[in-house]
């Protein structure tokens, strides 16, 4: 197992209800396994997954492990809820080796029946002003995207439903927009919020209410808007949030599940009981991002999920195999990850 840092720059800074995103650092693995050498990420972002120091001690103790062990070893020396970003370093560079070993592309490795050309994506506009956004929103729709998601709880009510009523506005009625508050909203404001954004036909908001308000959310629901939840999935089980009725969606992100492998699980667990899944990346380098496209790609009929974000960094790790047209992103049909791991680098 070999583990080496990177830093990348944003290419402007992403400014959500909950800060200013403008740079990630994390780790790249590279573990040997069934004769193929397979190529993980681990990019943790404070708040959502452990800190930068607690990723690098999590993966220095599993490749501690690694030396003396197998992988089943180090997986077990990696806890999902206290090291995600670490665990999903390691869990997807032994996917895909795996997948690799198997001669099959990763999400193909999940199901062995599916074959999926492209996923459909959102594009994700950041806070602005009305003005401001619906420009963005109208560049993203001249580009092929037909699902937008706003950043909205940084300003007030009013000023949010004035940013999405000039976005649909601008845009007309075909396209689905959604709406991500990050938390920043008390019950009687996102109940006001969500009565003035239904008539607008917002698809659903997401975090709408502290991540530890289930009951909240349940009760929000049912009010013309979906309610997915993103953060409540940080501190609490898919298990409590769906025994809540607190969700229409959950927002999965595999770097803060601590791998692919358990997003895809809850994604299908979701599904049973009529939640939808839709998988997003943590504005992370093209390995994690090519595991999340992967994890998507084995749904069948997945909504638009948040997986074009790799024009948010100045700089990449690797070329990306994948374009967007269209509103949708293609798959790789090459074994694993569909990305070479000699041509990973560090320094970017």
């Amino acid at each position: 197992m070999k583990v080496d840092s990177f830093s990348l720059s944003l290419s402007s800074p992403l400014a959500t209800a909950r800060e200013t995103i403008s740079q990630r650092s994390g780790f790249v693995v590279r573990y040997d396994h069934r004769g193929e050498t397979g190529v993980g990420e681990a990019t943790p972002l404070p708040g959502w997954t452990e800190s930068l120091d607690d990723c690098q001690r999590g993966l220095n103790d599993a490749a501690t492990v690694a030396a003396d062990g197998g992988h089943t070893d180090v997986l077990l020396s990696l806890d999902a809820a206290s090291v995600p970003a670490a665990r999903h370093g390691f869990a997807t560079a032994l996917l895909d080796a795996d997948a690799r070993a198997d001669g099959v592309p990763l999400y193909q490795w999940f199901d062995s029946e599916r074959h999926c050309n492209r996923v459909p994506v959102n594009a994700t506009v950041g806070d602005g002003s009305p003005a401001e956004t619906a420009d963005a929103v109208k560049r993203a729709v001249e580009a092929g995207y037909d699902c937008c998601k706003l950043k909205v709880g940084k300003r007030t009510v009013d000023e949010d439903v004035a940013r999405v009523r000039t976005v649909r506005e601008r845009v007309g009625d075909d396209v689905t927009l959604r709406a991500d508050a990050n938390g920043a909203w008390s019950r009687d404001q996102a109940q006001d919020a969500v009565d003035r954004l239904a008539p607008l036909d917002v698809a659903y908001v997401e975090q709408p209410l502290p991540a530890d308000d289930l009951t909240g959310h349940a009760e929000l629901r049912g009010s013309g808007v979906g309610v997915a939840l993103d953060e409540s999935l940080v501190d609490r089980r898919v298990d409590s949030v769906l025994d809540a009725d607190a969700a229409d969606v959950l927002i999965l992100k595999p770097m803060v599940l601590g791998g692919p492998g358990n997003a895809h699980t809850l994604a299908l667990r979701a599904r049973e009981q009529g939640v939808e899944p839709v998988v997003t990346t943590t504005i992370d380098a093209v390995v994690a991002r090519l595991a999340a496209l992967h994890v998507a790609a084995a749904i069948p009929d997945v909504a638009a999920c948040g997986l074009a974000t790799g024009d948010r960094l100045a700089a990449d790790l690797a070329p990306d195999p994948t374009t967007v047209t269209d509103g949708a992103m293609s798959v790789p049909q090459s074994t694993g990850l569909g990305i070479d791991p000699t041509e990973v680098g560090t320094d970017a």
